[in-house]
């Protein structure tokens, strides 16, 4: 197991190898597809993003309403592939990491080897385990967007997989081969 603090630099990532059980602390920001539409246009205009992404893990999730006494409700990730329009540009505005599910397209591989970038996986179906991670979470942009709101969390041992490194090595692939003994 690996411990890594956000946020990221080349000399983090370069260490990191698809297959690798990584374990997360520090601040990581929420984004969906509605807050990651609002990004681009926001770079587009030539305006700041509501943080800097540079160095940053952005988790494609939406949280669910935190119970009394809680810092939030469920948060699992969402298919990864459905932000592989919007990701080759917050790359190269320094987005260094990505938490999700499913594999990723070749043109984000690519680009990740190009900006030094690392996507994790984290497992489906247990959204209500992985909130045992947060420690802290506020809306720092979109709020109208409810759960699809950008949220800044604080986490501690979050645990993932490195699913692609930055010298694109896959392990949706890798692991593949595996299980059909080619």
């Amino acid at each position: 197991m690996i411990k890594i603090d956000t946020p990221l630099d080349d000399g983090k990532i370069i260490k990191l190898h698809a297959g690798d059980e990584v374990i997360i602390g520090g601040v990581v920001y929420t984004a969906r597809d509605k807050a990651h539409k609002r990004f681009i246009e926001t770079l587009r205009k030539g305006d700041k993003l509501p943080f800097d992404i540079a160095g940053q893990i952005i988790f494609y999730a939406g949280p669910a309403p935190a119970k009394p006494g809680e810092v939030i409700g469920s948060i699992g990730p969402t298919t990864s592939s459905r932000m592989d329009s919007f990701a080759l540009e917050l790359l190269e505005h320094g987005l260094k990491g990505m938490i999700g599910k499913g594999p990723r397209s070749k043109e984000v591989k690519e680009a990740m080897v190009e900006h030094k970038a690392v996507y994790f996986t984290a497992t489906g179906g247990v959204a209500a385990l992985l909130s045992q991670y947060v420690k802290r979470a506020k809306i720092v942009a979109y709020e109208d967007l409810g759960p699809e709101a950008v949220y800044e969390l604080e986490i501690e041992d979050f645990p993932v997989v490195v699913a692609v490194d930055c010298r694109g090595n896959d392990f949706y692939v890798e692991s593949s081969k595996i299980w059909s003994h080619e």
